[in-house]
Protein backbone atom coordinates (compact mmCIF):
# COMPACT_ATOMS: atom_id res chain seq x y z
CA UNK A 1 0.00 0.00 0.00
CA UNK A 2 1.26 3.32 -1.06
CA UNK A 3 3.28 4.94 2.39
CA UNK A 4 1.50 8.23 2.79
CA UNK A 5 -1.82 6.26 3.22
CA UNK A 6 -1.06 3.52 5.45
CA UNK A 7 -2.39 4.71 8.43
CA UNK A 8 -5.93 4.01 6.78
CA UNK A 9 -7.39 0.89 6.24
CA UNK A 10 -6.65 -0.78 2.57
CA UNK A 11 -10.23 -0.73 1.71
CA UNK A 12 -10.46 2.82 2.13
CA UNK A 13 -7.82 3.35 0.48
CA UNK A 14 -8.34 0.76 -3.25
CA UNK A 15 -11.83 1.75 -3.14
CA UNK A 16 -11.37 5.71 -2.81
CA UNK A 17 -8.71 5.34 -5.74
CA UNK A 18 -10.77 3.35 -7.84
CA UNK A 19 -13.25 6.26 -7.76
CA UNK A 20 -11.22 6.82 -11.00
CA UNK A 21 -12.59 4.23 -12.91
CA UNK A 22 -15.74 5.05 -14.17
CA UNK A 23 -14.45 8.37 -15.12
CA UNK A 24 -11.28 7.03 -16.87
CA UNK A 25 -13.77 4.83 -19.08
CA UNK A 26 -15.85 7.50 -19.68
CA UNK A 27 -12.88 9.47 -21.32
CA UNK A 28 -11.92 6.24 -22.97
CA UNK A 29 -15.32 5.79 -24.91
CA UNK A 30 -15.41 9.36 -25.59
CA UNK A 31 -11.49 9.71 -26.87
CA UNK A 32 -12.43 6.68 -29.44
CA UNK A 33 -15.33 8.28 -30.67
CA UNK A 34 -17.24 5.16 -31.03
CA UNK A 35 -21.49 5.41 -30.70
CA UNK A 36 -21.27 5.55 -26.53
CA UNK A 37 -19.68 8.76 -26.76
CA UNK A 38 -22.62 10.93 -26.14
CA UNK A 39 -23.90 8.09 -23.17
CA UNK A 40 -19.88 8.01 -21.79
CA UNK A 41 -20.24 12.20 -21.94
CA UNK A 42 -23.12 12.43 -19.74
CA UNK A 43 -22.73 9.33 -17.64
CA UNK A 44 -19.09 10.99 -16.63
CA UNK A 45 -20.58 14.84 -16.10
CA UNK A 46 -23.23 12.74 -14.11
CA UNK A 47 -20.66 10.80 -12.13
CA UNK A 48 -18.53 14.07 -11.15
CA UNK A 49 -21.79 15.89 -10.17
CA UNK A 50 -22.75 12.55 -7.73
CA UNK A 51 -19.17 12.45 -5.77
CA UNK A 52 -19.14 16.18 -5.59
CA UNK A 53 -22.44 15.83 -3.60
CA UNK A 54 -20.62 13.07 -1.74
CA UNK A 55 -18.66 14.85 -0.39
CA UNK A 56 -20.59 17.30 0.94
CA UNK A 57 -22.48 14.46 2.50
CA UNK A 58 -19.10 13.44 3.59
CA UNK A 59 -18.14 16.72 5.15
CA UNK A 60 -21.65 17.06 7.12
CA UNK A 61 -21.33 13.77 8.75
CA UNK A 62 -17.92 14.24 9.70
CA UNK A 63 -18.69 17.96 11.45
CA UNK A 64 -21.98 15.98 12.85
CA UNK A 65 -19.79 12.93 14.77
CA UNK A 66 -17.04 15.50 15.53
CA UNK A 67 -19.85 17.90 17.35
CA UNK A 68 -19.46 21.34 14.78
CA UNK A 69 -21.98 23.16 16.44
CA UNK A 70 -20.88 26.52 14.12
CA UNK A 71 -24.02 26.67 10.90
CA UNK A 72 -20.56 27.32 8.07
CA UNK A 73 -19.42 23.88 7.67
CA UNK A 74 -22.83 22.87 7.03
CA UNK A 75 -23.68 25.82 4.63
CA UNK A 76 -20.13 24.40 2.88
CA UNK A 77 -20.96 20.74 3.14
CA UNK A 78 -25.12 21.69 1.34
CA UNK A 79 -23.06 23.47 -1.13
CA UNK A 80 -21.57 20.19 -3.64
CA UNK A 81 -25.25 18.68 -3.94
CA UNK A 82 -26.69 22.34 -4.99
CA UNK A 83 -23.37 22.94 -7.35
CA UNK A 84 -23.74 19.56 -8.76
CA UNK A 85 -27.59 19.85 -9.35
CA UNK A 86 -27.13 23.49 -11.18
CA UNK A 87 -24.32 22.29 -13.67
CA UNK A 88 -26.77 19.36 -14.91
CA UNK A 89 -29.82 22.18 -15.11
CA UNK A 90 -28.67 23.33 -18.89
CA UNK A 91 -28.67 20.24 -20.11
CA UNK A 92 -31.72 19.46 -19.64
CA UNK A 93 -32.88 22.88 -20.87
CA UNK A 94 -30.66 22.34 -23.90
CA UNK A 95 -28.50 24.62 -23.26
CA UNK A 96 -24.10 24.27 -24.33
CA UNK A 97 -23.73 21.25 -22.57
CA UNK A 98 -21.78 19.22 -20.98
CA UNK A 99 -18.84 21.36 -21.62
CA UNK A 100 -18.82 24.30 -19.20
CA UNK A 101 -20.35 21.78 -16.34
CA UNK A 102 -17.52 19.28 -16.77
CA UNK A 103 -15.00 22.54 -16.52
CA UNK A 104 -16.75 23.27 -13.53
CA UNK A 105 -17.26 20.15 -11.56
CA UNK A 106 -13.40 19.38 -12.78
CA UNK A 107 -12.05 22.59 -11.34
CA UNK A 108 -14.26 22.05 -8.09
CA UNK A 109 -13.14 18.32 -8.07
CA UNK A 110 -9.62 19.68 -7.53
CA UNK A 111 -10.48 22.25 -4.86
CA UNK A 112 -12.57 20.04 -2.42
CA UNK A 113 -9.61 18.61 -0.75
CA UNK A 114 -9.37 22.61 0.77
CA UNK A 115 -11.98 22.01 2.73
CA UNK A 116 -10.66 18.95 4.16
CA UNK A 117 -7.77 21.36 5.04
CA UNK A 118 -10.26 23.14 6.34
CA UNK A 119 -12.21 20.80 8.62
CA UNK A 120 -8.79 19.03 9.66
CA UNK A 121 -8.16 22.79 11.18
CA UNK A 122 -11.28 22.30 13.13
CA UNK A 123 -11.28 18.80 13.98
CA UNK A 124 -8.88 15.79 14.09
CA UNK A 125 -9.17 14.00 10.89
CA UNK A 126 -7.47 10.82 10.41
CA UNK A 127 -3.77 9.92 9.52
CA UNK A 128 -3.30 10.16 5.46
CA UNK A 129 -6.59 11.26 5.01
CA UNK A 130 -5.36 14.51 3.73
CA UNK A 131 -3.11 12.85 1.18
CA UNK A 132 -5.63 9.94 0.32
CA UNK A 133 -7.95 13.37 -0.55
CA UNK A 134 -5.51 14.80 -2.28
CA UNK A 135 -5.07 11.95 -4.57
CA UNK A 136 -8.73 10.94 -5.37
CA UNK A 137 -9.57 14.58 -5.85
CA UNK A 138 -6.60 15.47 -7.86
CA UNK A 139 -7.36 11.98 -10.37
CA UNK A 140 -11.23 12.81 -10.65
CA UNK A 141 -10.73 16.56 -11.03
CA UNK A 142 -8.45 15.88 -13.78
CA UNK A 143 -10.18 12.93 -15.39
CA UNK A 144 -12.96 15.04 -15.83
CA UNK A 145 -11.08 18.06 -17.35
CA UNK A 146 -9.58 15.76 -19.52
CA UNK A 147 -13.44 15.08 -20.43
CA UNK A 148 -14.46 18.60 -20.92
CA UNK A 149 -11.80 18.35 -23.55
CA UNK A 150 -12.37 15.28 -25.34
CA UNK A 151 -16.13 16.79 -25.14
CA UNK A 152 -15.03 19.28 -27.69
CA UNK A 153 -13.51 16.62 -30.06
CA UNK A 154 -16.39 14.99 -29.57
CA UNK A 155 -18.94 17.75 -30.52
CA UNK A 156 -17.01 18.52 -33.68
CA UNK A 157 -17.78 14.94 -34.94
Amino acid sequence: MFKPFANLPRPVVVLGLSGWLPQAICLWLVAGGGPLGWSALAAGCFYAALILSFLGGMWWMTALLRGARHAEIYVVAVLPSLIGLAALVPWTLGWNWPGPALVLLGLLLLASPLVDKWLARMMELPAGWLALRMAMAGGLGALTLALAWAEQGLAGR
